[in-house]
């Protein structure tokens, strides 16, 4: 076990500052995208505008004025926030761009949570529409929830991603607010399958894996954003403490909170002298490869989840370090919140940018040490 230095963290006097800069970077970003949607990623240190409500990660900008109104109590980012409502809905009504596991990430953020903040019931509908959809995407008899694409597609089929642990809430949301036990069992059992096959025995992760589309037996792991398919790709090791984590605490299994804990040694084991990852965890000091901090901000929101002193202590010291050397607290020429991110080092797309999930969980993260009472919406 890697010996942790447990101390106070992180800074409150650096906490407050950030979170200012944070809030005046979504201030800016409003008048900048009204009612649209930030790329995935910054091209130079900035954010263009995407052609519309596509992609997986478009959630993530009201999913951070959601968190800035419940940081500040302040109308103005609930107002902004539940104008993405009506685009969000008419986006699975019509089945636009939704052939993929990432509905969790969409649909939690942009529709469960105005459900749960105001009542809105376009957005409750949205999500539960959401929550259909995705069982759609179950591959019997693997009982696995594929990943991407048309579920016939013969490079897609029966494969699933350690990010999917991420994606079940709006599955046991969708149980709980219906009272249909149908999406729960189906987020229970595709997560059995990812900790029994997804998780290697070191604690290390896949990033995908292949299990059979006929008989369901498991057959190999890959990557797609690692170093190699027997590296460790850093951002979904962070999924897969903060994924596991919220699975054990939708479920109560203690394996799954086990393996939460496994996915937070190893990750933790392998950070270098500042605390913020490597792209994959095949690297560390001395590295001339770039850093990913959304795994960073994603792996403090799991090692907060997690609890207990110890994980807190990891999590201030890597929080401590993406104010001081990652956010634009320091940097403000970006209109990103946090930089020196990789969303696809092999296919190089971006490298050493600010990325809108790394920009949403750095926020999460704030919010969460600013607010210790805070319940997050997973």
């Amino acid at each position: 076990m890697t010996a942790i230095d447990v101390r106070p963290s992180p800074d409150a006097e650096a906490v407050a500052a950030a979170r200012a800069a944070a809030l005046r970077t979504v201030d800016a970003n409003i008048a900048t995208f009204g009612g649209g949607y930030p790329g995935d990623t910054t091209v130079g240190g900035r954010y263009a505008e995407r052609a519309g409500n596509v992609g997986w990660t478009t959630s993530f900008w009201p999913g951070m004025l959601w968190l800035a109104h419940e940081l500040t109590g302040e109308a103005s980012y609930a107002r902004a926030a539940a104008a993405h409502v009506p685009s969000f809905a008419d986006r699975i009504h019509t089945r636009s761009d939704v052939d993929t596991h990432d509905l969790g990430f969409l649909y939690t953020l942009s529709s469960v949570v105005p459900w749960q903040l105001t009542g809105d019931r376009v957005a409750r509908d949205a999500a539960v529409a959401a929550a259909d959809h995705l069982l759609t995407r179950v591959l019997e008899p693997a009982g696995i929830i594929q990943a991407w694409g048309d579920m016939s597609d013969p490079r897609q089929q029966g494969r699933t991603i350690i990010d999917s642990l991420m994606n079940t809430p709006l599955l046991f949301w969708a149980s709980e607010i219906t009272g249909d036990r149908r999406y729960a069992d189906v987020a229970r059992r595709h997560g059995i399958q990812l900790r029994d096959h997804i998780l290697r025995p070191d604690g290390t992760t896949f990033h995908t894996f292949y299990w059979d589309p006929e008989t369901g037996a498991p057959l190999r792991g890959e990557t797609e954003q690692g170093s190699s398919d027997e590296s460790c790709w850093a951002r979904g090791q962070a999924w897969g403490i903060y994924g596991f984590a919220l699975n054990h605490r939708h479920t109560g299994d203690p394996t799954l909170l086990d393996a939460a804990h496994r996915c937070a040694e190893r990750f933790l084991s392998r950070l270098p002298a500042d605390s913020v990852p490597y792209w994959d965890l095949v690297f560390t000091d001395g590295s001339s490869e770039e850093r990913d901090s959304s795994a960073a901000a994603i792996a403090v929101c799991g090692l907060l989840e997690l609890g207990g002193e110890r994980h807190r202590a990891a999590a201030g010291r890597i929080l401590d370090s993406l104010i001081d050397g990652y956010s634009t607290a320091v940097q403000p020429e970006s209109n990103a919140l946090l930089l020196h991110g990789v969303y696809d080092k092999p296919k190089g797309v971006g490298v050493d940018e600010g990325t809108l999930w790394g920009d949403y969980f750095y926020l999460e993260a704030l919010t969460r040490v600013t607010r210790p009472d805070w319940s997050d919406h997973w």
